[in-house]
């Protein structure tokens, strides 16, 4: 079984595109698990609407305390063997379900990191062409927390991870840097070349690709590396 774990926040405008192009590529028994944070742009009421004709689409009210404690409302929910994670705004290539699936079971990873394109807000323009060469992604716990090459709507990680994760520490700066890490400390994981995913850039993004002040990186540095000496 497959759970996708979904964090929306004033998603309105974009999240019907990327529910159909996940939605038509899952089994009848898998699910997308959704946590909303309270938002104002009638993202809770679009997506009740949608879940009323949709029995795999599972809803839950966020913390409203950040994309962090979202994703980890939306991870808790997930009952699946292997857990996606899913921006609202971007739009899965057809066919990363079942290619991930297939590494999977091929490597015994642990987690499966792809590649994605970087598009423009209508998903005409190619800004980069890939994530992996923009940020030198590969494995490495000192090359990731120097650099992070993690990213949420580019992963999907065995369930047996969940026990690791969860609860989030609430002094990191990003969650997916912090499930990579995470996997890396407790198993196998795997960078697939594959580019499975368009990722939308838009004035709104909670997430970015941008850099913080040099303060605030050594911070979060220094409080990752904590949070994941901590791990056993």
């Amino acid at each position: 079984m497959v759970s996708v774990a979904m964090a929306v926040y004033n998603g309105s405008r974009y999240v019907e595109q990327q529910l159909e192009s996940i939605l038509r590529q899952l089994d009848s028994g898998d699910e997308i698990c959704i946590s909303i944070d309270p938002s104002e742009d009638g993202s809770e009421e679009l997506l009740n609407q949608f879940a009323k004709t949709e029995s795999r689409i599972h809803l839950s009210k966020g913390p409203g305390k950040g994309i962090i404690e979202n994703f980890e409302n939306a991870i808790s929910m997930c009952g699946g063997d292997i857990i996606f994670l899913a921006d609202q705004d971007d739009v899965w290539e057809a066919d990363k379900v079942s290619f991930v699936k297939k590494c999977f079971d091929k490597t015994g990873a642990i987690l499966v990191m792809h590649d994605v394109r970087i598009m423009d807000e209508q998903l005409e323009h190619v800004i980069n062409d890939s994530f992996y060469r923009l940020k030198n992604s590969r494995r490495g716990i000192i090359k990731n927390i120097i650099r992070n090459s993690y990213m949420g709507c580019a992963m999907a990680f065995k369930r047996e991870l969940i026990d690791y994760i969860l609860p989030m520490p609430r002094d990191i700066a990003m969650h997916d840097q912090w499930i990579g890490l995470v996997a890396e400390k407790k198993g196998k994981v795997i960078f697939t070349s594959r580019k499975l995913g368009q990722y939308r850039r838009h004035g709104g993004n909670v997430s970015g690709l941008s850099h913080a002040d040099f303060k605030s990186m050594l911070r979060w540095r220094i409080q990752i590396i904590k949070a994941i000496v901590r791990v056993k």
